[in-house]
């Protein structure tokens, strides 16, 4: 039984049950099950991507509270291939299902074709399983944004951000999650496609030292990139990070 002060909280979709069905439109057209799962994904961790002029670069805060949590057991940056990597926030265990596709997709693509999958290949399979799950009875929309980043035969790097409806977009630069706009609006102003995947990793370490308040530290942060010469995925090593976040909180 609905409480009075519950319902009173429901919007009106809400009430009419619009919410309960992933495969229901609204009578405005929105599909409630949906724009949840975005919400889901605004309160996840944050995940910041670069194409810069020399590589993809992946930062990503693993937001560990817990002092008893072992930090490097906390995966929030994801090798797809040698040239192609991920990040997400959101409900991360839907990120590892949508990742494991794309690791069996490329190494699929390597023994068909004798050649490196390239990045737009993946985010399209990922998309299509994504949108299935949008429009499927019995089925929830996967609560997870992933940034698929890489560097494809031609060299250029290349950055994507997909959504839980299965929309993806190219992008220069993105942001996902916890503090989306401060750190949006930090890349609008300084972000520069000609920076090196160095200068762009001390911009993400400054972002997100602004947006939380300088409250971050090196146990939180994963950092990985992937150059554009040697097209190979490589973690960030930790001292590196601990050096240049020193920096960004002067």
């Amino acid at each position: 039984m609905v409480r009075k002060e519950d319902e009173a909280m429901q919007t009106p979709h809400q009430l009419m049950g619009y919410d309960r069905a992933i495969t229901m439109f609204s009578p405005d057209g929105r599909l409630l099950q949906v724009e949840y799962a975005k919400k889901t994904v605004r309160q996840g961790s944050t995940a910041i991507g670069m194409a810069c002029a020399d590589g993809v670069l992946f930062v990503a805060d693993k937001r560990i509270v817990d002092k008893l949590v072992i930090p490097e057991s906390v995966e929030k940056i994801f090798q797809i291939d040698d040239h192609i990597g991920a990040t997400a926030s959101g409900i991360l265990s839907d990120a590892r299902v949508l990742i494991e596709r794309a690791q069996i997709k490329a190494q699929q693509n390597r023994v068909t074709f004798d050649a490196p999958v390239d990045t737009m290949s993946v985010v399209k399979d990922m998309c299509a399983l994504k949108q299935i799950c949008t429009q499927s009875g019995g089925l929830r929309p996967f609560g997870v944004s992933i940034i698929v980043g890489g560097i494809d035969l031609d060299g250029v790097p290349r950055l994507f951000e997909t959504d839980p409806t299965g929309i993806f977009f190219q992008f220069k630069a993105t942001v996902i999650g916890e503090g989306e706009p401060e750190i949006e609006e930090t890349l609008y102003k300084e972000f520069n496609p000609k920076m090196t995947v160095e200068d762009g990793l001390k911009l993400a370490l400054k972002a997100l030292s602004d947006a939380f308040d300088k409250n971050i530290n090196v146990d939180r942060i994963d950092a990985a990139y992937i150059n554009s010469t040697e097209k190979k995925f490589t973690q960030v090593k930790k001292d590196k990070i601990e050096k240049l976040l020193r920096e960004a909180k002067k």
